[in-house]
């Protein structure tokens, strides 16, 4: 990708690389030219029992993990908020999102924080981890990571 170089545009090519209607590919090679070599992916959610959980990913098997959604489904995920915190060649950023299943929905059928860990080797920034957690009616998102 051109534009690894600012951190502005990883994250909006992030987000442009899962978001896309139902059956159409989304921009894998795209997506894995975003991520370093041996990054993780950690979708977390909670089981019906309250267990907090997390699934552990490379960018491979989270693309194999959401084909069969995104072949289904609709799936729209933006940024509604962010917070950045830089450190030398590190970057620690909070994106707030929403997703919806079309462009034109007014709600969002959900929202969470991904949190992503990022690296400037000098040359472009890469993303060496994402984690991330939607929101619950148990965990509401804290007003300051929202608009």
């Amino acid at each position: 990708m051109s534009d690894t170089h600012d951190l502005d545009a990883v994250i909006r090519a992030l987000y442009a690389s899962v978001s896309g209607p139902a059956g159409a590919e989304r921009d894998t090679p795209a997506m894995r030219s975003l991520f370093m070599p041996g990054a993780q992916l950690v979708r977390t959610s909670v089981t019906d029992d309250g267990t907090p959980v997390a699934k552990v990913m490379d960018v491979d098997s989270f693309i194999r993990d959401t084909a069969d959604y995104f072949r289904q489904q609709g799936f729209y995920e933006m940024e509604i908020a962010r917070r950045t915190d830089l450190f030398g060649n590190i970057a620690q950023v909070f994106s707030s999102y929403e997703a919806r299943n079309d462009e034109s929905e007014a709600t969002p059928f959900k929202r969470g924080i991904n949190s992503i860990q990022l690296f400037n080797d000098g040359k472009r920034w890469w993303i060496v981890n994402m984690l991330w957690d939607n929101e619950r009616d148990d965990s509401p998102m804290p007003t300051k990571y929202l608009p």
